[in-house]
């Protein structure tokens, strides 16, 4: 390093100039390590919001690779015995699940409220006491006992050849509803609903059912959060899962995860 005496100052004079230029270098040093902090926190920032960029590519990704089965566009669930169970989610998924869907050894689940989902369980003839109760469950938990906030639910089930859109003369049948004649069978299900992950995937259903595919499982009941916050709450506590897929399984209506 070079230093350069002015001849015609003073050697206080000499000092006092490179004392200025010293606090000078020493202020731009300053603002240049400010800069480099501000700069290394900014491309942080920007590598977190990459990294969570390409994670949500990865999982649209492996959404589209998944191979959906014909009954996920309904409610769905396989019941702790093994029995497919599907449910409408609407009027006119009703009117699908009842027309095309039910057959002759199937066994038909509904309630006496209005608005109320039809549920099948395939085979059901022959499944025992735990699949009617579970499906009973899910049918109280999409009906509108839900909604009114019910701890449970009347819920009967008859044979697929009691369920016609028959109507008694002076009646009419709207669409996604049936006249259900003969002998009815009534349950009574606590209105909860279990979530649970297997291989990744969010599986939703009675308590009972999600209890026996995976050990790890958040319980929800009618409560007062909103159902997008709630699948928020759900996911949290799963650790885990894709938002749209919890949120396929929720109830409509508010709810709260049970403690």
């Amino acid at each position: 390093m070079q230093i350069e005496i002015s001849l015609n100052q003073s050697v206080e004079e000499n000092a006092a100039t490179y004392f200025d230029l010293a606090k000078k270098s020493k202020r731009k040093m300053e603002g240049a390590k400010k800069a480099l902090l501000e700069s290394r926190k900014k491309l942080e920032e920007l590598q977190k919001k990459e990294h969570l960029f390409l994670e949500e590519e990865q999982q649209k990704r492996e959404k589209k690779d998944i191979k959906r089965e014909w009954y996920e566009k309904f409610h769905w669930f396989i019941s702790s015995e093994g029995f497919l169970c599907i449910g409408g989610k609407d009027a006119t998924s009703n009117e699908i699940v009842i027309k095309k869907h039910t057959d002759p050894e199937d066994l038909v689940f509904h309630t006496d409220m209005a608005g109320s989902p039809f549920f099948v369980i395939k085979n059901g003839q022959k499944a025992g006491e735990i699949t009617l109760q579970e499906t009973a469950q899910a049918v109280g938990v999409y009906s509108r006992a839900w909604k009114l906030g019910h701890g449970t639910a009347d819920v009967f089930y008859v044979k697929p050849e009691q369920v016609t859109k028959e109507a008694k003369a002076g009646e009419y049948v709207s669409k996604g509803s049936f006249m259900v004649y003969g002998k009815t069978n009534y349950l009574h299900p606590k209105l909860e609903y279990a979530f649970g992950l297997v291989d990744g995937r969010v599986i939703g259903g009675p308590v009972s059912a999600i209890k026996k595919q995976t050990e790890k499982i958040v319980i929800v009941i009618s409560g007062k959060e909103k159902k997008s916050d709630l699948a928020k709450k759900v996911r949290h506590r799963l650790g885990g899962g894709d938002l749209d897929e919890i949120t396929k399984f929720l109830p409509s209506g508010e709810g709260d995860v049970k403690k």
